[in-house]
This record gives structure tokens, sequence and C-alpha cells, in this order.
């Protein structure tokens, strides 16, 4: 639901009714994952996808037929594959997804929830919203939301929190625990919990969904491939700073997609820029003053990647430079260098396409191999509770609903 966030909360300000489709477990090849979104108002609009189009005239029309009804339960569907007929509606891909529909009306009791959550991850907030998927009728589609320390609400270990489950008060404050981990590493996923807040009490699957700022994309070298590159890492959805030391070079003009351009020493930008653990460190410079100090930094630091560009003379020499000043053999196998996959890459284009895919690769688990001919999976990322697939589903594409 808070993939597409912006669109909902214009509609929540509009005062529609919609019904909110959202992935909450996959099993086997399947296209989007957890937390993945499709909505439809009373209108017909609709916004989102939950399975790049599988599965989607399905949804649509179980989204419609909840406006309909009348009632705010939501329902839990399966969709998969059928061997027996291919054209079933289903996922010709082979997974299995489980999806929740859930009506959201102007008079329902969690809208302010929904709406806050909404509004949050609208704004950039970082925020998770928990929902119970399933337990309870009385309990399904009831929803909390977990801020970040400093927000308003009551506080809870993790930060604060709005709404509830209006079940056993332990559980409100275990859930928002759980969600704040969630929260602090930008996850969605599903945990199983007791009614009570532990394992007393009927078993409660809850679905958590992060929303957390676009993550960073540091780029070190005002040169023409960082302009490439700063085009492509804002169309994965960084927060792309391009620094550099020469203000000739380092000016918006020259880099008009980047969402800041920053005049400065690349080791001292990156000692007083804050990083975690999904930022990214382009060093683009291969000059040896440059270099030196700002890898001897960020190699040390918790970040997802740092890669370095030069040849491979360059990368040998600079990798002495860096024993000299103390890098360890533990942190210089951290870095990616030469920076990038092997493409055959000649262009500024080719070359940011290319150091892309190592991010991307690297973030997935993916082996940078051609899926053509390979044995691996095509999508290596791990779900965080996912039900086996059952070992002889129905023929029908839908496998059932759980309501």
């Amino acid at each position: 639901m808070l993939d597409i966030a912006e669109e909902l909360h214009r509609w929540v300000e509009q005062g529609r009714d919609f019904a909110v489709a959202t992935v909450v477990a996959v099993s086997g090849s399947a296209p989007r994952g957890p937390g993945a979104a499709l909505a439809v108002d009373s209108e017909g609009a609709v916004i989102g996808s939950v399975s790049g189009g599988c599965v989607e005239g399905a949804v649509y029309e179980l989204c419609q037929q909840a406006l309909a009804d009348g009632e705010s339960a939501p329902a839990l569907e399966r969709f998969g594959y059928s061997d027996e007929d291919a054209f079933a509606v289903g996922l010709t891909c082979g997974g299995i997804i489980d999806i929740l529909v859930t009506p959201v009306r102007a008079s329902a009791p969690d809208r302010e929830v929904y709406a806050s959550a909404l509004s949050a991850a609208a704004g950039g907030e970082a925020a998770a919203v928990a929902r119970v998927v399933s337990g309870p009728g009385e309990l399904l589609g009831r929803a909390l939301l977990v801020r970040s320390e400093g927000s308003s609400g009551t506080s809870s270990t993790s930060g604060s929190y709005e709404g509830g489950f209006g079940a056993h008060p332990e559980l409100d404050r275990t859930v928002a625990a759980e969600a704040g981990a969630f929260l602090d590493a930008g996850r969605t996923g599903t945990l199983e919990i007791g009614e009570q807040g532990s394992r007393c009490g009927a078993p409660l699957t809850i679905l958590v969904e992060s929303s957390v700022p676009p993550p960073r994309m540091l780029v070190f070298g005002a040169i023409d491939f960082a302009s490439a590159l700063v085009r492509i890492g804002k169309f994965l959805g960084y927060h792309v700073t391009v620094c550099d030391a020469r203000p000739v070079f380092a000016t918006a003009a020259r880099f008009p997609d980047a969402d800041e351009v920053v005049v400065d020493w690349p080791h001292r930008y990156l000692e007083r820029t804050p990083v975690d653990a999904r930022t990214v460190l382009c060093v683009l410079t291969h000059d040896a003053k440059f270099d030196v100090p700002l890898l001897r930094l960020a190699l040390r630091l918790p970040v997802a990647y740092v890669g370095a560009m030069g040849s491979r003379r360059t990368h040998l020499d600079r990798n002495a430079r860096l024993r000299e000043v103390g890098v360890t053999e533990l942190e210089l196998a951290r870095l990616h260098s030469p920076i990038g996959l092997d493409l055959g890459a000649r262009t500024p284009e080719e070359t940011a396409l290319s150091i892309a895919s190592e991010i991307v690769a690297n973030r997935r688990g993916g082996s940078g191999v051609s899926l053509t001919g390979a044995h691996t999976p095509i999508h290596h990322d791990v779900p965080s509770t996912v039900p086996e697939p059952e070992p002889e589903p129905e023929p029908a594409g839908r496998i059932g609903s759980v309501a």
C-alpha cells in the first residue's frame, strides 16, 4: 500500500472510498514482492500493480466487489499457476502470491490510521504500518502505524505508534516494537504473533509495510561519467549527491538531475554527511590524492556498496597506497574495483549502466551472469515469511479465498 502512497494520499484527501489489494506473501517466482499494491476507487479508477499484469484483471474485480458488498472485512486471496489450464487466472511465471483486499471507506474505523500512514509515506517520512492479515475475524484488517523517533504519538520502544488492534494491550506494544525493527531495516514482510502479544492466544499474521526515505547515492568526481550515473541513479530511486573539490566542475548546471552538488574534498564531505546500510558510494575521481583518503574512510563505514573507477593498473596502485595508510585486506575486499560489471561498456551511459547493474546485483544477490542458459533464480530476494506452496494445488488459477 505504501508503494503507491502519493496517489492514495490524494484519494484520501478527496474523500474517496477505495479498496486496496496488497501482496502479503510470495512463493516461487513472482513479479512483485510483499507490499506491492493495487487500488481501485468507487468510480473504477485504478492505480498500482500487484503482479506486473498476470492477475491484475482478477484483482481489479475483487477490489470492485469489496466496495460493492458494503462490508468492511478484508479478504485474503491466493493466486497461482495452473499446469492443467495455462489460460486460467494465475501467475504464468510459476509462483504463488497471497493478496489481501481491504476496503477503505471514509467511514471505516481504521481510515484515520491509513490516512496518517499514507501522508507520512507521501511526505518522505520514515513510517511503518502493521495490519492483521490472518487471525480472529474481528481483528482482520486492523492497523497500527509506527513512526520514527521524534514523531507524535504514543511512545513505544521503537518510536511512536498510532491506532491499534483493540485486543490485548500487550499486542499493540509488541507489534509496535516489531514494526519498529522492520522500519529500522527498511523492510516489508510478515510476522507471526499470538493474540496476546506473545505466543499466547490465537495466532495472528501481521503484514508490516515500511516506507523510508530514498537511499543515498554519493558520486565522487564531477566528470562526464558522473552525469550519466546521476541520471540512472535517479531512475533507480536514489537521492543522488555529486561531490568534487573543484568548483569549476561541481556545478548544478553540469548536473541538473542531481539532488545536490557539493564542492568539498570528498573525504571531508563523507566525514560529515549521514550514511546508512542502504547508501552506495561511487568513486569516479581515479586520482590518488582524492581516492586514498576517501576510500580509507569509506571502506570502514557501514554502507551497502563502495566502488571505484580506474584501470586495472590504477586499481593495483590504489590498493598498494591504501595498504600503506592502514587499510586491511578485509576492508579492501569490500571494494568493487574496477567499478561495474563486464558489459564491454565504452560510453558514459554504458558505463553508468555497468555500474548500476553491479549495484543492483550487489543489493539483490544476483550473479551478474546472463539469464540465458543459467540455472539460477531470476528473483534472489528471500521473503520474510512465505508459506510453502501446497503439494497439490487446485487446478484453477485462483487457488482459494480466506475471508
